[in-house]
């Protein structure tokens, strides 16, 4: 199946709308990945957080062992030292929390970015580009086995102006298989299409 048209004018037209296709999704895929660094930069305080949190179970904890070995009174400054520790996991816990929920909607806004960007995009192109290589398949099967196939295909694919261009009557023309009209019906699908006359098909 043909992806591109024989004729050079359509040809370059369906090269460019590729290319343009391709670098929107290049720019919104970098788009994304850009939207997804920014937000990850709010991970920065969230580590801080953690490894201030750590700092302070490790001096609490330091400080609860030195205590212990104080006569008398040194089981009950351990435990009191301890609830300082305990805070300190808190806090760690809180950041490393804070840093995953960053990560996720990071990662969540990327690939909405990505979607709403290139999906909509995609399909539409997609579909022109595949109802394109159907008709122009169906098209060059017809321009070698039946033009009058051809003429039938442009009235019920090109609008009444253009039909008008070929023929003041075409519907009534192509039904008495006038020779003239058949070949300029053909004409125009082709031509429409981006596809050469049959005399000149390569």
């Amino acid at each position: 199946m043909r992806i591109y048209a024989e004729r050079p004018g359509r040809a370059l037209t369906q090269l460019v709308a590729d290319v343009a296709v391709i670098a929107w999704v290049v720019f919104v895929v970098q788009s994304a990945q850009v939207a997804r660094d920014l937000i990850l930069q709010l991970q920065t305080p969230a580590r801080r957080l953690t490894g201030a949190g750590d700092a302070i179970r490790g001096a609490f904890d330091n400080a609860a062992t030195t205590a212990s070995g104080v006569p008398f009174v040194g089981d009950d400054l351990a435990r009191a030292l301890g609830s300082g520790g305990t805070a300190g996991d808190s806090l760690a816990s809180s950041g490393r929390e804070i840093a995953a929920t960053t990560a996720s909607v990071a990662m969540a806004v990327a690939a909405a970015v990505v979607l709403l960007g290139v999906i909509p995009v995609v399909a539409v192109w997609l579909t022109l580009r595949v109802r394109w290589m159907r008709a122009a398949a169906s098209a060059r099967t017809a321009r070698s086995a039946d033009p009058d196939l051809l003429a039938l295909q442009a009235l019920t694919r090109r609008s009444t102006r253009q039909l008008l261009r070929v023929t003041p009557e075409p519907g009534a023309a192509w039904r008495h298989g006038d020779p003239a009209a058949v070949a300029g019906l053909a004409a125009l699908e082709l031509d429409a299409l981006g596809l050469r006359p049959r005399s000149v098909r390569r």
